[in-house]
């Protein structure tokens, strides 16, 4: 977290981005949001925050949500599969989900994350990247009362942060170009 970039154009928070790497959000059990345009530096907060967890001898876990709803779905083809992989990523202290809800979930998918973001509530942290502004969670969700309740236990505790739409790999392509 200490070698992110807080170039001005980035309007990150330097105060926001120290007490994340200080950890507070882990002890007060916050969830975390990186929200910005592709190339923002989403991903790279998001893995930066799992280092600086694990650094803090914290249980952190990054994965993609493709990945994930994957692992879910070769999961259902086993006894007990989905119950045991929703008890595994419940016992991380950190769970960082990259690319949140770039693609619809299947409804299997869906009672996976709110099995999953019920048992994490209000005990450990949950850190979420993604494109998708707030309100297009819901519909990306379902619309149903399933999405009601997965977003329930992520957005009223939440620490969010807009990584805008400064697009870093066209910086740090262009400084490549320029050396």
């Amino acid at each position: 977290m200490r070698t992110i970039d807080l170039g001005e154009g980035r309007r990150l928070d330097r105060s926001v981005i120290a007490g994340l790497d200080a950890g507070n959000y882990l002890e007060q059990r916050l969830n975390v949001v990186f929200q910005g345009a592709t190339g923002s530096g989403k991903s790279h907060l998001l893995c930066a925050l799992v280092k600086s967890a694990c650094r803090a001898r914290y249980r952190a876990v990054y994965v993609r949500m493709p990945d994930l709803a994957e692992q879910v779905t070769v999961a259902s083809n086993k006894p007990g599969g989905v119950p045991k992989l929703v008890r595994k990523y419940a016992t991380y202290n950190l769970l960082a989900i990259d690319e949140w809800l770039v693609d619809k979930p299947d409804e299997l998918f869906k009672r996976f994350l709110l099995e999953l973001m019920e048992l994490r509530y209000d005990t450990v942290s949950t850190a979420f990247a993604t494109q998708l502004a707030t309100k297009e969670w819901h519909r990306q969700l379902g619309g149903d009362t399933i999405a009601d309740t997965i977003l329930d236990r992520i957005v009223h505790n939440a620490i969010w942060i807009n990584t805008g739409e400064y697009n870093m790999r066209q910086r740090h392509g262009q400084a490549m170009l320029d050396n």
